[in-house]
């Protein structure tokens, strides 16, 4: 529990980058995902998807790591973090991950897609206490498409009027535009 504890003290990392103040943990992170996946019972695969970030952090794209790469270094973490439990945990924990990773699963699907709407609740929240709505839009971009789910695309659809509307309220000349510069690359904090 010790190792797991680490994740209260790593930063999202997307939320760093971007210059927020007192970004939230990877450990505040997982908290609310799993308060979301509570009220649909996913909360163990939501408590185990990003375990593996208590040893290799947060990899955000833009770390330049590829995908093979930073799935074998979660893998690895994960074989270690996992190989400090009883046998039986050892294989349901790992499990868990791995279909998470391999979004084998509608629940896993479900997860991910959490997973995302927890991240631009978090963008949301950061330009609300900024007072820039827009500002980190790219995060918003880096999503599109990718919610299927009736409750979830529910959720975000509220958001993103809500969203729109403090943006129009603000106007566009108020708000700060930030780009993704690479449009093929989920951007993560």
């Amino acid at each position: 529990m010790k190792l797991v504890g680490q994740l209260k003290r790593v930063p999202r990392t997307g939320w760093v980058y971007r210059n927020i103040k007192q970004p939230e943990s990877v450990s505040d992170h997982m908290y609310r995902m799993s308060m979301m996946a509570l009220t649909i019972q996913d909360i163990t695969l939501a408590l185990v998807h990003d375990l593996a970030e208590c040893i290799v952090g947060d990899i955000a794209p833009a770390d330049n790591v590829s995908k093979a790469e930073k799935h074998r270094r979660e893998r690895e973490a994960m074989v270690h973090i996992t190989g400090l439990l009883d046998d039986g945990l050892q294989k349901e924990i790992y499990s868990l991950w791995e279909e998470y990773e391999t979004q084998s699963s509608p629940e896993a699907k479900l997860v991910k897609e959490l997973d995302q709407l927890e991240m631009i609740i978090q963008a949301h929240e950061y330009e609300e206490l900024e007072g820039k709505p827009g500002r980190l839009q790219e995060f918003f971009t880096s999503t599109e498409g990718r919610f299927h789910h009736p409750e979830v695309l529910g959720l975000v659809k509220s958001l993103n009027e809500e969203r729109a509307r403090l943006i129009a309220a603000r106007g566009d000349n108020d708000t700060e535009k930030t780009t993704d510069t690479n449009s093929h690359t989920l951007v993560t904090p």
